[in-house]
């Protein structure tokens, strides 16, 4: 299997730090992988404070800190912590904002909304932030090309695909729901060729079913995209287009926010930059729907 950094998806990202942890993760021992979910999880503090300041606060010695450093493909530790020293360099000011906001919407007396609200605005900002825009561009190429694309999502990721499907069906043949309503994941994957793309969204806590659909459709030669939550999700290590994407909620359940923007994102991406018949099936589209009957008239 080809290292995860060396693939299509992780190309243009080296020098972002939570995605390199991402394609090296299922690599690191467990103490690397403890090491990686610290300075994932701190990068301030690491930016700012020395390796023997981190290793006190991590628990984790300088040593494996280094090694962390080189595991990730950085010549030292040093270098390491310039990539967040640049990554937290511009966020300063908004996470002070961020917990200003915090703040007042924990004294409104519509806390829960405000605080729900502040979450998913601060979710998409990020996103907004750290979004690999050649990366977006690339996967929606790849979607525009394929021969047929298979969604695929379980838990609460199953109606967000489905809400996908059902916007890409106004204006393409070539898109499926796998393992929906009973159906079988297997005859989706069977059909999958090294033309196709397979989609899998999937947050905490993951499906085996979505990690195994990526893990299969990558042996397939497909291509894949993965939209998840965090570094440590193991399907990102199978993904050609690996996007990770902020989920805080101050709820028991993940934001599916950000992830909606960036989906919502794909779909206006590939209606604009397709032909002439895209637009013409939209029309034949909301045309059939009216002559159905399917929309309430006053």
């Amino acid at each position: 299997m080809n290292n995860p950094c060396q693939v299509e998806g992780f190309v243009n990202n080296t020098d972002r730090l939570q995605e390199r942890v991402a394609g090296n993760y299922a690599d690191l021992s467990v103490k690397l992988r403890e090491a990686a979910d610290f300075v994932v999880a701190n990068e301030m503090d690491v930016a700012a404070r020395s390796l023997r300041s981190i290793s006190s606060a991590s628990g984790v010695s300088p040593a494996t800190l280094s090694r962390l450093a080189r595991a990730l493909g950085y010549e030292t530790y040093e270098e390491l912590r310039e990539v967040c020293r640049k990554s937290v360099g511009g966020r300063t000011s908004s996470f002070s904002e961020r917990a200003q906001q915090l703040k007042t919407a924990a004294n409104s007396t519509d806390s829960m909304y405000e605080r729900q609200a502040t979450a998913c605005i601060s979710n998409i900002s990020s996103l907004a932030d750290s979004l690999d825009r050649d990366r977006l561009q690339n996967a929606v190429i790849a979607l525009g090309d394929a021969r047929s694309v298979v969604l695929f999502g379980a838990f609460g990721s199953t109606g967000i695909v489905e809400y996908m499907a059902y916007l890409a069906n106004y204006f393409s043949t070539n898109w499926t729901l796998a393992g929906r309503m009973g159906a079988s994941l297997g005859a989706s994957l069977a059909s999958l060729t090294s033309e196709d793309v397979l989609l899998v969204i999937t947050k905490r806590p993951y499906a085996d079913r979505a990690v195994r659909a990526a893990q299969a459709a990558q042996g397939i030669g497909a291509k894949t995209i993965v939209i998840s939550d965090s570094h440590t999700c193991p399907a990102i290590k199978f993904a050609t287009f690996p996007f990770i994407v902020p989920s805080d909620s101050p709820q028991f359940f993940s934001s599916y926010a950000a992830t909606l923007a960036l989906m919502e994102s794909m779909i206006a991406m590939l209606v604009a930059q397709s032909g002439e018949g895209t637009s013409d099936r939209i029309r034949e589209v909301e045309r059939r729907n009216q002559d159905l009957g399917d929309f309430w008239v006053d």
